[in-house]
């Protein structure tokens, strides 16, 4: 008995069925490639707030943090916050008469800027996992209808048949819905996570903003 390969079943199959294939295919291998550098952003992103957390909460001086901070240039995440901050409560406090209202809505509404950009670039492309983990179920359906119905017909043009004739036709078509879940569940798995580290984060921003804001507003009031 001839043993069927999965490499023959895709050979043998309709033009049709080898497209969407090979646009599965493309599309997982894209998904991975963003999971990988995704995985490293989110760690790098969890890393650096780790750090700037210990170096201010260690006693070290607000004005020297800020000048390292704009010495390097490369602040990103919680750091990058504190910059964007401190940088306008320094503004508003340096001009004549300036309410205290005013300086710490200027300072949080500075915080809350950088904040959101700094998630929306930590959120960026993941759309892209969800759309592959909800499109390429279907997309390998199609494959297999399509697959189905080209085996079908040609066994329409056969005198007689039988398993032998018709499992090969069925096999091939069923291919496309299993390279189509190979690609939608890592994607779906891996937005998950990444949505959920990404929320962490924010969790993490929202409440530095608030116990930043009660630090500045007693340096206000000095």
């Amino acid at each position: 008995m001839q043993q069927i390969s999965i490499f023959s079943l895709v050979m043998n199959a309709s033009l049709v069925v080898q497209l969407v294939m090979a646009g599965l295919a493309l599309v997982s291998v894209l998904s991975w490639a963003l999971i990988f550098n995704k995985i490293s952003v989110l760690r790098a992103a969890r890393r650096h707030s780790d750090e700037f957390e210990r170096n201010f909460w260690s006693g070290a001086d607000l004005n020297r943090l800020y000048e390292d901070a704009n010495r390097r240039n490369d602040s990103v995440g919680m750091e990058r916050i504190f910059q964007s901050g401190f940088a306008e409560f320094l503004k508003l406090r340096g001009r004549t008469g300036a309410e205290l209202s005013d300086i710490m809505d200027g300072s949080r509404r500075a915080m809350r800027a950088a904040a959101q950009r700094e998630l929306d670039e930590l959120d960026s492309h993941t759309s892209f996992l969800a759309t592959v983990g909800s499109v390429s179920p279907y997309i390998g359906l199609f494959g297999t209808v399509w697959g189905i119905m080209h085996a079908f017909i040609g066994l329409g043009n056969v005198g007689q048949a039988t398993l032998s004739t018709v499992a090969p036709g069925i096999a091939e078509a069923l291919v496309a819905t299993a390279i189509g879940l190979f690609a939608a569940i890592p994607a779906v798995v891996a937005y998950n996570r990444f949505a959920t580290d990404v929320d962490r984060l924010a969790t993490r921003f929202d409440t530095y903003m608030e116990e930043f804001s009660n630090i500045l507003q007693r340096l206000a009031t000095r």
